[in-house]
C-alpha cells in the first residue's frame, strides 16, 4: 500500500460542540450521544464535500468527552477548552492542508492566522 493511501494529505477537524449545536434537535438533553451520532455520521458518510479521503479528527469536550474513536474518525477530548485543543491541532500538523469546521467566529479567526482554512458545520451535517 502507498503512503498517500495511508495517510491522506487532508487533515479534518471538526468542532463537535459547535457542529452538534448548530441544529437545534435537542442534543442539549445527551451531548455525549449527540456527539457520537456525530462520530458516526462521519465514520459512514465522511467529508465528500470537503475531500474524498481525508483524516477525520472530532474534537469533544465536557459532557460529550468519552466518546470513543471509530474507524475513519478520530477522537480528541479537550480537558479543558475545545477551541484551544483545535488550535493545538492546527499548530501540530506539520504543515499539511488543514480544514476546521466550525461556526466560531474566534476559533476561525486563531485557526486561520495559523494556515487552516475553516468551512461551516453544514459540510459535515448532510
Amino acid at each position: 500500500m502507498d503512503a498517500s493511501a495511508e495517510d491522506p494529505a487532508l487533515l479534518v477537524i471538526v468542532d463537535g460542540a459547535n457542529t452538534v449545536g448548530s441544529v437545534p434537535d435537542g442534543w442539549w438533553r445527551d451531548r455525549r450521544g449527540a456527539a457520537e451520532r456525530l462520530r458516526d455520521r462521519l465514520a459512514a458518510d465522511g467529508v465528500p464535500r470537503l475531500a474524498e479521503r481525508a483524516e477525520i479528527v472530532l474534537v469533544v469536550e465536557g459532557a460529550a468527552r468519552g466518546v470513543e474513536p471509530v474507524a475513519g474518525v478520530r477522537v480528541e477530548a479537550a480537558d479543558g477548552s475545545g477551541d484551544d485543543l483545535i488550535v493545538r491541532l492546527v499548530e501540530r500538523s506539520g504543515g499539511r492542508a488543514v480544514v476546521v469546521v466550525t461556526a466560531d467566529r474566534e476559533l476561525r479567526r486563531r485557526v486561520t492566522e495559523l494556515g487552516a482554512d475553516v468551512t461551516g458545520p453544514r459540510a459535515v451535517r448532510g
